[in-house]
């Protein structure tokens, strides 16, 4: 099935208004965060990090528990906690020998919640 072409309109001239490119040019973030933005959103990219974060906003989880859930390796899954602890978006804590992985906060579900919202609309 042929995707439907999407077409952007252009302005037929060019003319700056200057008091709106001020106020915005104002605004923008500096390069830096928005890198540090970019690369956050990046995470999310991955299949497998989203279907671990969808895991862990069900319940706090060790490897193994995830492992078994999404029918992966512990290797795997430790390999995307990694980044996903990097990101700030997952902690741990530790319970004798086990390590349990939680979101790092209630905004990770809003960002999950939102995404799919987005998708289902």
């Amino acid at each position: 099935m042929k995707e439907e072409e999407t077409v952007v309109e252009q302005c037929a001239c060019i003319h700056v208004h200057q008091e709106l490119k001020d106020r915005i040019m104002g605004r923008i973030p500096e390069e830096g965060k928005l890198n540090d933005l970019a690369a956050f959103f990046k995470v999310f990219g991955d299949v497998t990090r989203v279907r671990i974060l969808y895991a862990l906003l069900c319940s706090e989880m060790c490897v193994c528990d995830l492992a078994q859930v999404l029918d992966m390796t512990q290797s795997a899954i430790s390999h995307q906690l990694r980044l996903l602890k990097q990101m700030a978006l997952v902690k741990n804590r530790r319970e004798g020998k086990t390590v349990f992985y939680s979101l790092s906060g209630g905004h990770i579900s809003s960002i999950l919640s939102q995404g799919m919202e987005h998708i289902e609309e």
